[in-house]
């Protein structure tokens, strides 16, 4: 999943640069002096000193990517610094000290982390604001499948006394449309289920389409549900926008240059075929041992930028 692996990204990003700003603390609390490594400062300042050579050789070693596999184990670049400036000390209060920094840059990364969840679990609410700007009275919007963005944002816009119509498309062969029709019409809503392959023939009495993604990629295109791709052809061939709401989460920083094969999944072939009944042809074969049925039914779709009219974010 893409979104996933966005969110992954997003949680070693904020990993790394807790290391770097804890380290730049135990940096700045340092003096530095022109002397050697051997000789001592007898000045009166009770910050640890360095030597220019020795913190230089620090601030790089900062500067380099840390190991993800030791970053929170090990202690922090800057307890090193505090501790190779020191001659003396006791054993105990050196373990004490790093137990103590690595508990702080835990929680600092915890923290962050727990901005990031609270992030992605508001981003509806951060949408959905947007929706009366966008949905205007006695509108008719089309949307494809099942996507908890687009609920929330047409929730938004009928708790704003806007009144519109909404033609969903039931996206078989799992038909998660007809889920959200039944969410829509509990809200007051006025709804429609269409097939797919209805989707040309009721486009030209739509004004916008509305819709979620798996994943926004790098060149501006998004993979959808299958499906998808129909709609955002047909919303072009009769000048419809086509609009995609999605959270900052989905932005992926991949481009697709085979998405059909690279980005795509294949679901079972039960959700098409009955295989009691097609089980016969199945069986049969031709001569170099391929079946002569074949069942394709991916996941995704791909949209390419040039389809897409509008995108709408929680940033």
């Amino acid at each position: 999943e893409l979104a996933v692996g966005n969110t992954v990204r997003r949680v070693l990003h904020i990993i790394k640069e807790e290391d770097i700003s804890f380290t730049a603390v135990g940096i700045e609390g340092l003096s530095v002096t022109a002397v050697s490594d051997d000789e001592c400062d007898s000045g009166n300042d009770d910050r640890p000193t360095l030597s220019a050579a020795v913190l230089a050789s620090h601030a790089r070693n900062a500067l380099r990517a840390p190991s993800l596999q030791t970053l929170l184990d090990d202690i922090p670049v800057s307890t090193a610094l505090s501790h190779s400036s020191s001659s003396a000390g006791d054993s105990d209060g050196k373990t004490g000290d790093k137990s103590l920094k690595t508990r702080k840059l835990k929680h600092d990364v915890i923290a962050a982390i727990g901005d990031l969840i609270e992030e992605i679990d508001t981003c509806y609410d951060q949408i959905s604001e947007q929706a009366v700007e966008h949905i205007h009275q006695n509108e008719v919007i089309l949307t494809l499948g099942r996507s908890r963005t687009v609920k929330e944002f047409l929730y938004a816009a009928k708790e704003k006394k806007r009144s519109f119509r909404v033609f969903v498309a039931e996206g078989a062969p799992r038909y998660q449309g007809h889920a959200l029709a039944k969410e829509l019409v509990e809200k007051g809503i006025q709804t429609t289920v269409i097939t797919d392959s209805a989707v040309f023939a009721m486009i030209s009495r739509v004004n916008m389409v509305i819709v979620g993604v798996h994943a926004i990629m790098a060149n501006g295109g998004v993979i959808a549900p299958v499906g998808m791709n129909m709609v955002a052809l047909a919303a072009q061939r009769h000048a419809v926008p086509f609009v995609v709401v999605a959270g900052s989460h989905k932005l992926c920083p991949l481009y697709p240059h085979n998405p059909e094969v690279l980005l795509n999944e294949l679901k079972s072939p039960s959700d098409l075929l009955d295989f009691g009944e097609f089980s016969n042809c199945m069986n049969f074969s031709t001569q170099d041992g391929t079946p002569l049925l074949n069942v394709a039914n991916p996941t995704f779709d791909y949209v390419p930028p040039k389809l897409v009219s509008l995108f709408i974010t929680d940033t």
